[in-house]
């Protein structure tokens, strides 16, 4: 008996089989996602104008901050540079004043120095001790000096409020009125500025002749 042709399909070339290929549908195109999006995309002139109205909108809105945060960024670091000069100025002031007080003490040291020179009996002038005092004197003196701590000159000048006191008026000294006669306790400045005004006593302008008999 001739062969015959083979008339069994598998299942998935039988049409109706769950594992069926479905044939392909001339004239129909699954669209991508990209392309969907760029089918939604609105490219009127309107639409175009608009967005470009809000994009720099949003941009001026953005620059417009920058240029704030800018400011008060500056005006943070003027503040502290500000901050730090007037700490500085402060602690410079501080440091003056305390360095100020202590010369203030040297200066009343000296004071004793000099009374202590001054009343020296004559027979004890030569004698080693009036050395080592005076030794000691011009220590302090040299000290002073190094500080800028200068002696203010009184005796014989006008006298000057700036940096003199004025404890008295002497009649019939014969000198102008004002002028400095007596210096009862010796002023000192620190550089340009006074450390402690002198003590004066200053001529009233008037001669021996007015002077009552």
């Amino acid at each position: 008996m001739p062969n015959e042709p083979d008339q069994t399909t598998t299942g998935a070339d039988a049409p109706g089989q769950p594992g069926a290929a479905a044939p392909p549908q001339p004239g129909r195109h699954r669209r991508t996602r990209a392309e969907e999006r760029i089918a939604e995309l609105d490219v009127s002139p309107t639409a175009l104008l608009s967005r470009i109205d809000a994009v720099t909108a949003e941009r001026d809105a953005a620059l417009a901050k920058a240029d704030e945060h800018l400011v008060l960024a500056q005006r943070a670091q003027a503040d502290y540079a500000n901050l730090r000069r007037r700490t500085a100025e402060e602690r410079e002031q501080m440091l003056g004043l305390a360095n100020e007080l202590l010369l203030g003490k040297v200066v009343a040291l000296a004071d004793d120095f000099d009374l202590a020179i001054e009343h020296v009996p004559a027979d004890a002038r030569e004698t080693p001790w009036l050395e080592g005092i005076a030794a000691i004197d011009r220590k302090l003196r040299a000290l002073l000096d190094s500080e800028g701590v200068t002696p203010i000159e009184a005796l014989g000048r006008p006298f000057d409020p700036a940096v003199h006191d004025a404890l008295s008026h002497v009649p019939g000294t014969g000198r102008p009125e004002n002028e400095v006669v007596a210096e009862i306790r010796r002023g000192y400045l620190i550089r340009d500025r006074v450390l402690r005004p002198s003590l004066v006593a200053v001529s009233d302008g008037s001669g021996p002749a007015d002077l009552p008999n």
